[in-house]
């Protein structure tokens, strides 16, 4: 989109990507920079350039298409689509060079009908977070000689922990059973490529770091969950931030927004903030998001809208033109993704990959 109109827009420190890629790599192991839905809302190309500059050799993506994208951007690191291709696009992802995961028998044979030669393949091995993977982990050794059988080869072999940020226990238990399979299939005479490890695993669990590791969230500075990491200095890389577009004061009792679910208690003055839920500021943040103004927290008043949300602002007078913070520092004061998602029930994750094409993305 073009930008310069609307003033609301998200700034991406790639000196920040920079930097946390190389706090987070091992010096044993390399690093596969997982840039899946847009790099998580900052944007995959950059990011991923970035990362590959701070010292990434991998690139994990969750859909052909993210794929298709960092290639068509030029990018030519390896590139691992990090679940089964979807039946008919074998064929595009392997002219292009992206890396496939199998682990079930039906996309082996769909990748075996679509593959001219020995395309070089990762198998996933499911130890406990139950989503995808090859399952009993026990089975992993079998289903790799198929994957050779079928004239492919065997890469790399990972799994994915369920609570690597949380629990010691669950974590080491899916590890040893990564382990005993990769065991299992080495003995059968195949040397992959073992990955496990996810940011939580990566900060805390040494141990899992085997050959590569994958941080996703900690690549843009925002925790796995509370606390974790808070010792290497991650750096936060994205910001967003608009401008107030209408102030005016309102006396006591006034509804504001749809449904007045918000109605003023005091003399007050409200600012109107041109930006809502299709840009991805979530709508459950009625009543209970904040902004920064003039260095002060500002609550959300009445329900986000689709293109703008309203918030009080007291005895501050704020007027048209003055900046928003909606996530960054302003000041002494700072919105971070990871509590304005708490702030309704959900993480840092999701606020920041759901801002959408809308919001423009600066770069520095």
């Amino acid at each position: 989109m073009t930008d310069g109109f609307r003033p609301t827009w998200v700034r991406v420190d790639l000196d920040a990507i920079r930097y946390n890629a190389r706090v987070l790599k091992p010096e044993s192991a390399e690093l596969m920079a997982v840039v899946k839905a847009n790099g998580y809302g900052h944007g995959a190309v950059e990011v991923t350039r970035a990362a590959l500059e701070a010292g990434a050799t991998w690139v994990g993506v969750a859909l052909v298409e993210e794929g298709l994208e960092l290639r068509g951007a030029g990018i030519e690191a390896p590139i691992l689509v990090l679940s089964e291709l979807p039946a008919g696009s074998e064929a595009v992802a392997v002219a292009h060079r992206l890396t496939p995961t199998v682990y079930s028998d039906e996309a082996l044979g769909r990748l075996q009908a679509a593959a001219p030669g020995r395309v070089a393949v990762h198998v996933k091995v499911d130890t406990g977070m139950h989503r995808v993977g090859v399952w009993p982990p026990g089975d992993a050794a079998a289903f790799c000689a198929r994957v050779g059988s079928a004239g492919l080869e065997v890469e790399g072999l990972f799994t994915h922990f369920a609570r690597s940020e949380e629990d010691e226990a669950t974590t080491k238990e899916q590890l040893t059973r990564f382990l005993e399979a990769a065991d299992a299939v080495r003995a059968a005479g195949i040397s992959p490529l073992l990955h496990a490890a996810n940011t939580g695993a990566t900060i805390r669990h040494p141990e899992s770091h085997l050959d590569l590791v994958r941080p996703g969230i900690g690549l843009y500075g925002i925790e796995p969950a509370p606390g974790v990491g808070a010792d290497l200095g991650l750096r936060p890389a994205l910001t967003w931030r608009s401008e107030v577009s209408l102030a005016k004061r309102l006396p006591p009792g006034e509804g504001v927004s749809y449904g007045h679910r918000f109605r003023t208690e005091r003399q007050t003055w409200v600012a109107t903030v041109p930006v809502g839920y299709a840009d991805g500021y979530p709508r459950q943040l009625t009543n209970v998001g904040e902004v920064l103004i003039r260095g002060r927290r500002c609550a959300v008043a009445g329900t986000v809208t689709m293109d703008q949300l309203v918030v009080e602002c007291g005895d501050l007078e704020v007027e048209a033109g003055d900046e928003v913070v909606l996530i960054g520092r302003q000041g002494e004061e700072r919105i971070d993704a990871d509590g304005l998602g708490r702030s309704f029930g959900t993480i840092g994750y999701e606020i920041v990959s759901r801002i959408g094409s809308r919001v423009p993305r600066r770069y520095a």
